[in-house]
């Protein structure tokens, strides 16, 4: 067995993992961990040297920030889940299974305005710029101007972009 922070597997015993083993377990780059935790998604603790330390359940924590952004959940969503979760210990299975039920509504919409996008995109792309022919006939004289910025016919409501904007005007 290889010693922590030599590239092989940490001992069995082993608590606390580097930002290094992080990484190669996790697959995410160590400046994308620094990242995670100046967002506040992931936690560590600093030893005497300075250096940082993860209790093994950032792991999974890790997994759910990258699997919750290759569907498309920006971070703020997924700060505001992992703060539900329990900072004393490794989320059980019930802890997951409430965060997946909260997302269901927000994932059902994800799915519609992926939908919306794949029917309507060779035509238009809903963003009121009366460029193409078509616009004429979908937006004449840029009436959806008046219902907000973006693409307004792929909007769906609840569905917010990176920088938290999106959906459609209550």
């Amino acid at each position: 067995m290889e010693a922590p922070g030599s590239g092989g597997p940490p001992p069995w015993d082993h608590t606390e993992l580097t930002v290094g083993e992080v990484a190669r377990r996790s697959g995410v780059a160590v400046s994308a961990l620094h990242f995670y935790e100046r967002q506040g998604l992931i936690a560590s603790r600093r030893t005497r040297g300075n250096q940082r330390r993860y209790r093994r359940d950032v792991l999974r924590r890790v997994a759910f920030i990258r699997t919750s952004r290759r569907v498309g959940i920006p971070l703020t969503r997924i700060g505001e889940a992992l703060a539900t979760l329990p900072a004393d210990r490794a989320p059980t299975k019930k802890d997951w299974a409430r965060l997946s039920r909260a997302w269901r509504e927000d994932l059902d919409a994800r799915i519609e305005q992926m939908e919306r996008l794949r029917d309507t995109l060779t035509d238009c792309i809903g963003c009121g710029c009366l460029s193409l022919r078509t616009c004429a006939l979908n937006n004449p004289h840029d009436e959806l101007s008046g219902t907000g910025t973006g693409p307004r016919r792929l909007l769906v409501d609840g569905v917010e972009d990176d920088d938290g904007s999106g959906g459609l005007p209550a």
